[in-house]
């Protein structure tokens, strides 16, 4: 079996008990801002909120490790590998702290040392010559800011140097608001929001890497709970500048798909020398910090430009145990088979019906009508399909109603939340059948307290299905079953959707505003871009529309546009169509 993943990763993401506002509660997972790091063959990834960090061996299967010996709840850890060991910082609201080790299964993390300063979302990247630098910022109005550190007292050499702020007026990508447009708060929380940021972008976490001699200075924006979360980046010949604005920025964008988000992440290299980008993916329902975890295939092409291939980021994708090409043999070819698909349940809450679980949307969900264990969705997928592997999402549907309550926790830490200690069952029986009537087993983990979340499951074989049925066992707190996307993949017997060429005008400076007409048998469209017909790295993907606004152009320059269509027997490549 070949070694593949399906975002969001499939994690076992701790739950958060989050105090809302006015008195509110919320209990949903949470992981967001990870780093990761390859140290002396493993590779370890610490995300906020974790309570500890997950270590994999091939970057397919993670196991979480626990931990108390770094702080639990820390938002954007950072680590790097620094003089043989590995550096762990976070962002702290006084000044930071310091944290090593040099075996992190044995739970050897010490503190070595406090910082001068105080700081939120750092990165630390130690250069080639051995001298150390730290980065940080997460504002709407302070910029990222960078200095020196003594690599022995870890404490700074010299002032910081304010490196990179917003600029909306010529960044799109940095605007606010869902699909770049901005929001409308409502109600005195959001009047407050209003008065205190505006329509200001969050510019923060920041990450560096070294390519040759070309230093690149990555940072997020512009606000976690949007679609439009993004990384992008700076280059300069220094640590600490002077940096140059790169216009393939945001280099990792994911707009549109079952997921969206793909901003404050880490840029690194596998034991293969392939680059991956780890980044943020939003749900942002229960709370704007219900975050999720994407991995993307990336690089640096032949001119120094940083990418992130992330057309259908969250179909499978291959993780080669090689070197490999980011662009040609990252995707298995599976196609979704399961948008809009049928739907039916054993039951089902009010404004939560089993189509919301064949929609794309992570944002929406299926609720079945009790919290017992045996309730069931099932779809069927209108004629026989070759499946070759099956994502269940789980959603999180009022589990304050169930969770325990936060005097019986056993640990309640930063200010206002409180962390679980304990992972959650998400037990699932996976069948398929041809006819809807004799139905064969692919997966079961009833009675096994396995917490899989975003449960992807490859088949060892294709085996040809037009029905689906996913039954529950235990959930977490013994809450009901929720499931945001039942999704299929595979091929479908069916011809490819013929190629389209849209029109193109540029609405303004920032603002490329598409139009184009349906493909027969399309099921949707990923509209790609870039600065030249060679490199469009960007990528938007839909369903169900023949229209878009892409508001994340870089002011001044001409953009090049091609449109693929797609149904579930495959892609259809569209012509590269340019605006000025």
């Amino acid at each position: 079996m070949t070694r593949i993943v399906c975002n969001p990763l499939d994690l076992e993401y701790r739950y958060q008990d989050v105090r809302t506002p006015f008195g509110g509660r919320s209990v949903h997972r949470e992981a967001a801002d990870p780093t990761v790091v390859h140290y002396r063959g493993r590779y370890y990834m610490f995300a906020s909120m974790t309570r500890g960090f997950w270590h994999s061996e091939n970057l397919v299967e993670w196991t979480l490790h626990p931990t108390d010996k770094i702080p639990a709840v820390d938002y954007a850890p950072d680590v790097r590998e620094v003089d043989g060991a590995l550096l762990f910082t976070a962002s702290r609201r006084t000044n930071g702290r310091f944290f090593r080790s040099v075996d992190p299964l044995a739970d050897d993390f010490e503190e070595v040392a406090p910082s001068d300063i105080a700081f939120w979302d750092p990165d630390t990247f130690q250069d080639d010559d051995g001298r150390l630098f730290l980065y940080w910022g997460c504002s709407h109005k302070e910029p990222i800011s960078g200095v020196e550190l003594d690599r022995q007292t870890l404490q700074r050499i010299g002032e910081p140097v304010p490196l990179i702020a917003a600029d909306t007026a010529a960044r799109g990508w940095e605007r606010t608001g869902d699909d770049y447009v901005p929001q409308i708060r409502r109600g005195i929380s959001g009047k407050i929001m209003d008065a205190y940021i505006g329509d200001a972008p969050f510019i923060e976490g920041a990450y560096m890497n070294r390519v040759g001699g070309q230093y690149y200075l990555q940072y997020a924006g512009p606000g976690t709970q949007f679609n439009t979360y993004a990384d992008g980046y700076f280059t300069g010949t220094s640590p600490l500048g002077p940096f140059e604005y790169d216009e393939h920025s945001p280099f990792s964008s994911k707009p549109g798909g079952f997921i969206t988000g793909a901003g404050h992440g880490s840029t690194f290299q596998d034991r293969h020398g392939n680059w991956w980008h780890v980044a943020t993916m939003r749900v942002s329902v229960n709370a704007d910090f219900e975050r999720r975890i994407g991995l993307f295939p990336a690089g640096f092409d032949e001119d120094g430009v940083l990418f992130c291939n992330q057309n259908f980021a969250d179909y499978p994708m291959h993780v080669p145990d090689r070197p490999f090409d980011p662009w040609t043999e990252a995707s298995p070819g599976w196609m979704l088979l399961s948008y809009n698909a049928f739907a039916t349940a054993s039951s089902s809450l009010t404004d939560h019906e089993p189509a919301l679980a064949t929609d794309e949307s992570v944002r929406t969900w299926w609720v079945a009508g009790s919290n017992q264990p045996g309730e069931w969705l099932q779809l069927d997928l209108g004629s026989e399909m070759s499946i070759h592997a099956l994502q269940v999402n789980l959603a999180d549907h009022e589990l304050e109603r169930h969770a325990p309550k936060r005097r019986d926790l056993t640990k309640v830490t930063f200010g206002k939340r409180a962390v679980f200690p304990d992972s959650q069952p998400t037990e699932l029986h996976l069948e398929l059948s041809v006819d809807g009537k004799e139905w064969t087993t692919v997966h079961d983990t009833r009675g096994t307290r396995a917490d899989t979340p975003h449960a992807f499951i490859e088949l060892p074989e294709p085996r040809a299905a037009r029905f689906v049925r996913v039954t529950a066992g235990a959930m977490p707190f013994g809450g009901s079953f929720a499931v945001s996307g039942l999704r299929v993949f595979g091929l479908g017997d069916a011809p490819k959707p013929a190629a389209i060429t849209p029109t193109i005008t540029r609405s303004d400076p920032r603002t490329a505003s598409l139009t184009w007409n349906a493909a027969s048998n399309a099921v949707g469209y990923n509209v790609r871009y870039g600065l030249s017909p060679e490199k469009l790295y960007h990528s938007w993907l839909v369903y169900d529309r023949t229209d878009l606004d892409v508001g994340s152009l870089n002011a001044g320059r001409a953009y090049w546009f091609a449109i693929d269509s797609f149904n579930e027997a495959g892609v259809t490549e569209g012509p590269a169509v340019r605006v000025d």
